[in-house]
C-alpha cells in the first residue's frame, strides 16, 4: 500500500499515519517499528517510522507492548471502529448535539436510514 512520496519527496498530510493504519490493521498482530520499516519501503527512515507510531499512539489510535528493545504497536479497532470513532469526535466538536444528530439523520440515504433505525432498535435502553 505504499503510497510514496509525493513531488517534492514528502508524502501528503496524514497519508503516513494512514498507510500505517492500513498496515497494522491488515497484518493481524503487533508490529514493531523495524518490521513496520521493510513493510513501508525504502524511502523512511527509521525514527520516521518511530515518531509516527509514538504520535499514534499518544492520539489513542495504537496500543503498544514492550518486545525486546523496542515497542510493537497494534490498532487499538479495526476500520469500521475507527470510522465511528472519527464520527463520535466530530459530534463531540459541537455544543448542539440534537441538532447534529437530527441532521445527520436528514441527510441519511433512506436505506442507511433505515439500517440506523434497525440497529438502535436492537440496542438496550441506555436509561
Amino acid at each position: 500500500m505504499n503510497t510514496g512520496p509525493a513531488p517534492g519527496g514528502r508524502r501528503p498530510g496524514g497519508a503516513l499515519e494512514a498507510e500505517v493504519l492500513a498496515l497494522l490493521q491488515s497484518s493481524g498482530q503487533a508490529l514493531t517499528p523495524g518490521e513496520m520499516l521493510r513493510s513501508l519501503g525504502d524511502d523512511l527512515a527509521y525514527s520516521t517510522v518511530v515518531t509516527v507510531l509514538s504520535r499514534m499512539f499518544d492520539k489513542g489510535l495504537l496500543t503498544r507492548t514492550k518486545q525486546g528493545r523496542a515497542y510493537a504497536y497494534a490498532p487499538v479497532t479495526d476500520a469500521p471502529g475507527m470510522t465511528a470513532r472519527r464520527m463520535r469526535q466530530a459530534l463531540e466538536s459541537d455544543p448542539d448535539r440534537q441538532a447534529v444528530l437530527a441532521r445527520f439523520v436528514e441527510n441519511l440515504p433512506a436505506t442507511d436510514e433505515q439500517l440506523l433505525r434497525q440497529l438502535l432498535g436492537d440496542l438496550p435502553e441506555k436509561w
